[in-house]
Order: C-alpha cells, then structure tokens, then sequence
C-alpha cells in the first residue's frame, strides 16, 4: 500500500487574537510514515493538527499535500482523516454500517469487501453487526480507526485518541496502531501528551514549545542527545547540575560542578557559554556505598547521602541529597534479590562519560509541564 504524499507546512502561523498559537512553523512530514507531534496542553499541537484537517485556516504561511496546495481547501476536499478521542461513532448505526459511511456517501463500489478488510484489519469483523454501545471503549477505538483506514486518506490525523482508555488497554492500543500503520503503509500524525505513548509508535516525533519545535527526531535521539533543557525534562527526567566549563581534553569538555570535575564529551555540549548545565538520566547512574571503589574514568559526585527508597518492580528509585542540597534521582534495575539501598547511607553517584550532555537555559524548564500533566490520562 502507498503511503500516499509528504504532508509540508511551509511558515505556517495561527494567531488567536494577540495570542499566538503556532509560530512560524516549518515541517515535513514524509509519507508512509508515522510522525508524532508531542508537547504540553497549549503548546500547539492540537492547533497544528486542525489546520492539516482544514478545520482552522493559518494566518499566514501554505499546507503541501505532496504537489497540491490545500492550505484553503475544505476539510471534505483533502485526502485526511481525522480520529479524536470521542470516536464520534454514530449509536443508531451498526459496527459494519459505521465504517461503511464514507465510502456510501462517495457513492464507492464494492462496498461489502473494503468494510470486511477494514474490519480484519482491526481484528473485530466479527463485531459487524453489533452497536458501538454493545462495544468496549477499546473496540470502539478500533471502529473509529477502520472508519478512517477504509477512505485511504493521503494522511490520518489522530488526535489523542488513547486518552479515554485506561493504562492497559492504551498500552495494547499502542501495539495495535503501530502495527495498523506498519500493514496499511499509509502517514499517521498522531497528536499527544503522553511522551512513553509517542516513543511506543513514532518514527519521528516534533516535540513541541509554545508554538515552536523544540526537537525534532527519532525517539531514541531525543531521549539519549535532547537539545534543550525543556526536551531533556519532558521526555523523561534528567538530572541537571549548573556548572563551569574549566578547559578541554582532546575532544571532550571538563566542567566543575560544585568543585568535583565532570566530562562531557564535546559533541554532546549544546550550550555556547562558560556556564551550563550538566545532564545526566537516572538509570545510566550508579550508586557506590562509601567505602567502596568507584569505577576507574566515570564521573563521580562524591558526599551524597540517600533520602528516599521506592521499590518499583523492574528498578528501585532512590533519591540522593548531594552536599551543596541538590537532590538527585538514580533509577537502579532490580537484578538480584534484596539490595535495596537503606535511606541514609552515604554514596557517591557515578556514570560513564560518555552518557553526559550539556546544555544552556533554565534547569526547570519542562520538568514542571511534566509534573502538572502526570495525572492526565
């Protein structure tokens, strides 16, 4: 199946009144591909997605769908679909009938065979003729999307369309949509919050800013090299801890932290100036008992002291209190029976080299975005 056609937005800006929703936005989306478009409540994202479907026009800049400029054009005059978080089911209408709406109203032929397909697709033609208040909001989830597929649109547009599932069923979903997207080939944008969600089933993912692309890439470049301290905190946690830069060894970076030297390796340093932030992620970090030798050429924060313990299942997550009263998170896999660090024993915290970035601007920029959405489904 063809992905069909790169969806380009080209300057694209959305102003509210003297509020600016989307700013100057530049992006292409390659076809076949599945893009996610990951940020806070507000940061535009959702904006984005409507002026794709044609549901909000742009105060300025052009939408490409591949040759075609569709930047005015009616939301019935573009080859996209769109499914939200409602589904939007019609209840007087069956399970078959739901799916078959689009294709009845192009006047489609042969029907019956590309409902069928659609709904193997989705693994519930068995449910054909049942009403979406006899399914489950999972299996209703399905429908929405087979009613989407069935068109073949250049592009679907999803639009948080996990959030009114619980934890399990959207982690099953997850699954699902990515492998829907892998056999139908065709561009899924898929609008979220949830950043383990876009990690799970994009390609690619812009993570958004206030109206602005903070980083875009795949999610394994975003999570391991962030460019900023709002991608750093938002896609996961970091650890970051204001420092100098003192000199240079070859091609790495000696930054002190609070009188301890740590590397960083050059390609890894983002930031242009003598002050910057060190950062490293709780899982790549050791906790060394003192007394205990510390691995020959890591970076080590001595002096620290655990505060809190919490048993997680797969990892215990301790928090350490360093001297100068910093607290550190260390996420530590559980690999054998028992161990578990007490609070109050004292540590140092160590890591390669080689799993340290550096970055410029605000440590607690993202990380209070994450901590307000945490509870958000």
């Amino acid at each position: 199946m063809s992905g069909g056609a790169d969806l380009q937005l080209s300057s694209v800006t959305k102003r509210f009144g003297d509020f600016v929703a989307v700013d100057d936005l530049d992006l292409t989306i390659p076809a076949g591909s599945f893009f996610a478009l990951l940020g806070p409540s507000g940061c535009g994202k959702t904006t984005t997605l409507r002026m794709v479907a044609g549901l909000e026009e742009p105060t300025q800049g052009r939408i490409h769908l591949g040759d075609r400029d569709v930047t005015t054009s009616k939301p019935h005059q573009r080859e996209v679909n769109t499914v939200f978080q409602t589904y939007a089911l019609f209840p007087h209408m069956d399970v078959f009938e739901n799916v078959a709406f689009g294709l009845r109203r192009r006047k489609v032929k042969d029907v019956t065979t590309k409902v069928n397909e659609a709904l193997d697709l989705v693994e519930l033609r068995h449910l054909a003729r049942r009403r979406p208040a006899q399914l489950s909001g999972g299996q209703q989830q399905r429908i929405a999307l087979a009613r989407a597929v069935v068109n073949r649109p250049s592009v679907l547009l999803l639009d948080e369309p996990l959030g009114a599932l619980d934890l399990k069923l959207r982690r099953q979903m997850q699954v699902e949509l990515k492998r829907i997207q892998t056999e139908v080939g065709l561009t899924f944008v898929h609008v979220t919050h949830d950043q383990e969600e876009a990690m799970t089933m994009a390609d690619t993912i812009a993570v958004m800013n206030a109206g602005r692309i903070e980083q875009l890439g795949s999610p394994l470049d975003l999570y391991e090299s962030p460019h900023t301290t709002f991608v750093a905190n938002f896609l996961g946690q970091s650890n970051l801890l204001e420092g100098s830069v003192q000199g240079r060894s070859g091609d790495d970076v000696l930054v002190h932290v609070h009188g301890r030297r740590l590397v960083v390796p050059g390609h890894r340093n983002r930031s242009t100036t003598a002050g910057l932030l060190v950062g490293v992620r709780p899982e790549k970090v050791g906790l060394v008992p003192q007394g205990h030798a510390v691995p020959e050429g890591q970076n080590v924060l001595d002096g620290g002291v655990v505060v809190d313990a919490s048993f997680c299942g797969v990892s215990t997550q301790y928090l350490v209190r360093t001297p100068w009263g910093q607290q550190l998170s260390v996420f530590a896999q559980n690999l054998a029976v028992g161990g578990v660090l007490p609070v109050g024993t004292a540590v140092s915290l160590a890591w390669e080299p080689a799993h340290t970035f550096a970055l410029a601007g605000d440590a607690a920029a993202g990380a209070e975005v994450e901590d307000a959405l945490a509870g958000v489904g």
